[in-house]
């Protein structure tokens, strides 16, 4: 980082100008950022670098995100590039006392995104964040607010079901990278479903184990995961289910959360239906005789008597979460604003997902605390059985 006097705006550099980086610059150059300038931008892409002159004619260009980070010309970073490569551009900034946004998910196994962590933990005085951009839904901060507020009491069952992820085979076909163990790190766990997982637990709470039927390579020729089913044990009876897939041209998101004081219904990450029971359904059901059962089921029964029903529902203005991340991440670094999400909990998602694969490849249930050299070890066999990838250390 220069000696430069502070100003109210972040000069951000993007690192990768594909998709998203494209997009962070469209929103920072169009104003929806106030307190963020695009300092910088770096692709190993010769072509984007045409991109780059035609649209940002004023913004440094590197060849080599080394050389951006040494340039002198930006505070801080996105790492829109992929998976493998966020926690070492993370270290490599936080290294030079630049501060850190990564992209979901922070890395593709919790050994280098530990390292990550670690390194970052010797930096306290720098901002380190992670681009979990639904933790910015209006919706889910108002859900979680529930769920901590015992509003539904305590939650006895999660379920989501994600499948709205449809990818034909030429989305798979686009690069030799995409899809594979070596260069993304699997499939739609890793790629698509990142956020429903981080949301997941972010919510519910983290499983202490999780058993996983994955199909790998089902309806697609690819060799990592497009469809998974998970059942999540929370200890003391509560349970979670997971399903995810690639190849629902239909598609369905529904999360519900089972409380025994209520009850969580969400439709498409937009609508949600609260259900607040009058009294725990145990109480409840002590209290009923078989006359009022028969009411119930007959209709006969006020269910204003049993529960009262909230529908919650937001407008959704595009880009909004995105950018509302990146002005928040600005705004920790100008004045000290709290993080929407730290860095360091991108290792949860990231656990997740590995304990998932893990629970799969092993055929058995297995424990959020794992053995990250054995996941390790058995991530490797498939990127050399690949044979177009270096193992990973």
């Amino acid at each position: 980082m220069t000696d430069a006097a502070p100003t109210a705006q972040v000069r951000l550099g993007i690192i990768g100008l594909g998709a998203q980086g494209s997009m962070y610059a469209k929103f920072i150059a169009d104003g929806l950022v106030p307190n963020m300038v695009i300092g910088a931008i770096a692709d190993i892409d010769p072509a984007k670098a045409d991109v780059a002159a035609s649209v940002y004619p004023d913004v440094p260009f590197f060849d080599d995100y080394v050389a951006l980070l040494d340039s002198g010309t930006v505070d801080a970073v996105i790492t829109t590039v992929p998976h493998f490569l966020h926690p070492e551009m993370g270290i490599a900034a936080l290294s030079r006392d630049i501060h850190a946004l990564v992209e979901k998910p922070a890395g593709v196994y919790t050994k280098q995104v530990a390292e990550l962590n670690a390194f970052a933990a010797t930096k306290p005085e720098l901002s380190f964040g992670i681009m979990f951009n639904q933790r910015n839904n209006p919706l889910y901060i108002r859900l979680k607010k529930i769920v901590e507020n015992g509003e539904i009491g305590n939650i006895l069952r999660s379920n989501w079901i994600i499948t709205n992820w449809w990818r034909p085979q030429g989305y798979y076909d686009q690069s030799e990278w995409r899809a594979t163990w070596g260069g993304e790190g699997g499939g739609v766990l890793v790629n698509q479903a990142p956020h429903q997982l981080d949301l997941w637990q972010w919510i519910c709470g983290v499983p202490k184990s999780v058993y996983a039927k994955v199909a790998y390579g089902f309806r697609r020729d690819i060799a990592v995961e497009d469809e998974v089913t998970v059942l999540a044990d929370y200890g003391n009876g509560v349970t979670g289910v997971f399903v995810t897939a690639t190849h629902d041209l239909i598609g369905t998101d529904r999360f519900e959360i089972l409380g025994d004081q209520g009850k969580i219904v969400v439709e498409n990450s937009k609508v949600a239906t609260v259900s607040r029971l009058t009294k725990p359904e145990r109480e409840l059901s002590a209290e009923m005789d078989m006359d009022d059962v028969m009411k119930l089921f007959t209709g006969q029964l006020d269910k204003d008597e049993l529960y009262s029903q909230e529908t919650i529902e937001f407008d959704s203005v595009w880009g909004a979460q995105h950018s509302g991340v990146l002005a928040n991440f600005a705004a920790n670094i100008l004045d000290g604003t709290p993080l929407l999400a730290a860095g360091t909990d991108g290792i949860k998602g990231v656990r997740l997902a590995n304990a998932i694969h893990l629970s799969s490849w092993k055929g058995a249930e297995v424990s959020l605390d794992f053995d990250e050299n054995e996941f390790l070890g058995l991530l490797n066999e498939r990127i050399r059985d690949e044979g177009k990838f270096p193992a990973r250390s």
